[in-house]
C-alpha cells in the first residue's frame, strides 16, 4: 500500500486529523487580505478588457521578422496606447496584432502605413488587414453573462436549501464570492485581458466550486445527522472537522486531476498563440478559479457553515455536553496511568500551562518513607492505638 493511500484511509477513519475549522479565524484573516487586495486592485487598477468589450480597430500583418516594440512605438505615435501581440499559427506562421480605439479611415489609413513600414519582408500597406470591432457586442455578452449569473446562483441556493439546509445555501454562495472575487481581483493586479473567453471561464468556475463545496457538505450532513439525539462525545464542529479530513484526499486528488490539463491548456496557448488567443484567455480564468475554488472548499466554506450551525441553541448544548464527556475521558485515563509511568515534570491537570501542580514537586513516598512508632513499627490507625501495645486480641 503506498504511503498516500495509506494517509488518506487513516484521514477517513480519524486516525490523523487536521483542526481545519478550528484554526477558522486564521483562514478568515488570510482570505479577508486577499479580498482587500482584490478589491483594491479592481477599484484602482480596474480591468483590462479587451476589443471585444471597448470596441477599437484591430490591425493584423503576416511578418516573420518584425518587432513588437517598433510597431508599438511607431503606431503610439498616432493612437495612444496601442497594444501589439504575436499570434503563431502552424497553418499561416507568424503575425502582429495591432489593437487600438476606434480610428476614422485617415487614422487607419496611417496606422497601416507604419505597421507595413515595420513589419519588413516587403510588407506594403495594403497587406495590412483592418478590422472595425463593435464594443456593442461584448456588453451583449456581459449583460448575458451576469443575467445567467444571478439565475444560476438562484437555483443553486433553491436546491442547497431544499436538498440540504439554508445554512450550507448561505456558506456556499459566500465562498462562491470569495472565489470570483479573488480571481478577478489576481486579473487585475498582473493585467491579464479580459475577453468573452475569460467570461466563460468566470462561468466554469461557478460550477466546479461549488463541486467541491457540495461533495464536503454531503459528507458534513453525514457525519452530523442525528447527532441532537444519538449518544456521541461529537459536536457539530469536531463532525464536520472530520468530514473535511475525510474528503480532503478526493477535493486534492480531483484539482490536481483538473490542473494538470488546464496548465497543459495554458502552456499550448501560450506557445501556440504567442502569448494572446482564446485558449491562454480561458485557460488563466480556470487555473486561478479552479485553485482558489479548491481552497475555499476546504477553508472557508464548511467553517462559515460550522459558525452558523454552533449558534443553535441544540448545538450549544450539544458543544457543553461534549466538552464534559471529554474532559471526564481524558481524567479518567490520567487517573488509570501508573504513577512510575508517568513522565516527571509533567502536570496533575493534563496542561502545560502553570494551571496544575507538577508530579515532579509531589513527594514519591514508599513503605520506607513513612513515620515510624516504637520498635520501628509503623503508625497505625486510631484502633490500634486504642489496644494495649498495639497487639491483636
Amino acid at each position: 500500500m503506498s504511503a498516500s493511500k495509506s494517509w488518506g484511509n487513516r484521514l477517513y477513519r480519524g486516525e490523523v486529523s487536521y483542526d481545519f475549522i478550528g484554526k477558522q479565524k486564521r483562514w478568515y484573516t488570510i482570505s479577508g487580505a486577499l479580498l482587500l487586495i482584490s478589491a483594491v486592485a479592481l477599484l484602482v487598477l480596474g480591468l483590462n478588457f479587451s476589443l471585444d468589450f471597448r470596441g477599437g480597430s484591430q490591425f493584423d500583418v503576416k511578418s516573420t521578422t518584425a518587432s513588437t516594440e517598433s510597431i508599438k512605438d511607431g503606431v503610439a505615435a498616432i493612437v495612444k496606447d496601442p497594444s501589439v501581440q504575436t499570434s503563431n499559427s502552424a497553418k499561416d506562421g507568424r503575425h502582429i496584432v495591432v489593437k487600438t480605439t476606434p480610428l476614422n479611415a485617415d487614422e487607419q489609413d496611417k496606422v497601416r502605413t507604419v505597421v507595413a513600414q515595420h513589419a519588413g519582408d516587403g510588407v506594403k500597406p495594403t497587406d495590412v488587414s483592418v478590422t472595425a470591432v463593435s464594443g456593442s457586442w461584448g456588453h451583449e455578452i456581459t449583460d448575458k453573462a451576469i443575467t445567467g449569473l444571478i439565475i444560476f446562483v438562484a437555483l443553486v441556493m433553491l436546491y442547497l436549501a431544499v436538498f440540504y439546509e439554508w445554512k450550507m445555501a448561505l456558506s456556499g454562495i459566500i465562498a462562491l464570492a470569495h472565489d470570483l472575487v479573488i480571481t478577478a481581483g489576481i486579473y487585475a493586479l498582473v493585467g491579464f485581458e479580459v475577453s468573452p473567453a475569460t467570461v466563460i471561464g468566470f462561468l466554469t468556475i461557478l460550477g466546479y466550486s461549488l463541486y467541491d463545496t457540495v461533495v464536503v457538505f454531503d459528507k458534513v450532513r453525514e457525519n452530523t445527522k442525528g447527532l441532537g439525539t444519538a449518544k456521541t462525545d461529537q459536536s457539530y464542529t469536531q463532525a464536520a472537522n472530520l468530514a473535511v479530513n475525510q474528503t480532503l484526499i478526493r477535493s486534492l486528488n480531483t484539482s490536481l486531476i483538473a490542473l494538470i490539463p488546464v496548465a497543459a491548456l495554458l502552456l499550448a496557448g501560450t506557445t501556440v498563440s504567442g502569448g494572446a488567443g482564446v485558449l491562454q484567455d480561458l485557460a488563466l480564468a480556470l487555473l486561478v478559479g479552479i485553485a482558489v475554488g479548491t481552497y475555499s472548499s476546504i477553508f472557508i466554506a464548511t467553517p462559515l457553515l460550522a459558525d452558523l450551525k454552533e449558534r443553535e441553541p441544540e448545538m450549544r448544548v450539544l458543544r457543553r455536553k461534549s466538552a464534559g464527556a471529554q474532559a471526564k475521558a481524558a481524567a479518567k485515563a490520567e487517573r488509570t496511568v501508573p504513577v512510575q509511568d508517568r513522565v516527571p515534570g509533567a502536570f496533575l491537570d493534563g496542561e502545560g500551562d502553570g494551571d496544575g501542580e507538577e508530579l515532579a514537586d509531589v513527594p514519591q513516598t514508599t513503605p520506607r518513607d513513612l513515620p515510624r512508632g516504637p520498635r520501628n513499627q509503623p503508625v497505625r490507625g486510631d484502633r490500634g492505638r486504642n489496644r494495649p501495645s498495639g497487639k491483636r486480641r
